[in-house]
């Protein structure tokens, strides 16, 4: 579980760096927006088709490490294999844009590769500083 004394750097407009593995074995690091389920996961939001959802989609194994955006040397950072999660995607992205644009919906629906899809990245190896 995601520590109570840090879920608050996951409710900010912090940002994650998201690491998936490419098929050739080599790391693949994405600045990403982030959510969050309860201390239960982090969650993030991308479209189909992106190098990370088709990454995840190969092997899912991931790592997510988020900074407090007022003291960088408080973080959170977790480990697991995610999850894709189709239903409420759409719905997810416009909650991110409110958060992070001041939006009530997200400007940019139809403009990327395929459907929106929610990461979900369970809080099995967790680790916090600070």
């Amino acid at each position: 579980m995601i520590p109570e004394s840090h879920i608050d750097i996951l409710a900010a407009e912090s940002y994650a760096h998201l690491s998936t593995v490419m098929p050739d074995g080599t790391p693949q690091v994405t600045p990403v927006w982030v959510d969050h389920d309860g201390r239960d996961a982090i969650l993030l939001n991308t479209a189909r088709g992106r190098q990370k959802e088709r990454n995840i989609r190969a092997n899912p194994k991931v790592g997510v490490s988020v900074l407090d955006p007022d003291d960088p040397y408080r973080y959170v950072s977790v480990r697991a294999e995610a999850e894709l999660i189709e239903d409420s995607a759409d719905d997810h992205i416009d909650t991110l844009a409110q958060q992070y644009m001041g939006v009530d919906e997200y400007p940019h629906h139809g403009e990327e590769s395929g459907p929106r899809v929610i990461v979900r990245v369970p809080a099995e190896n967790v680790a916090t500083s600070g």
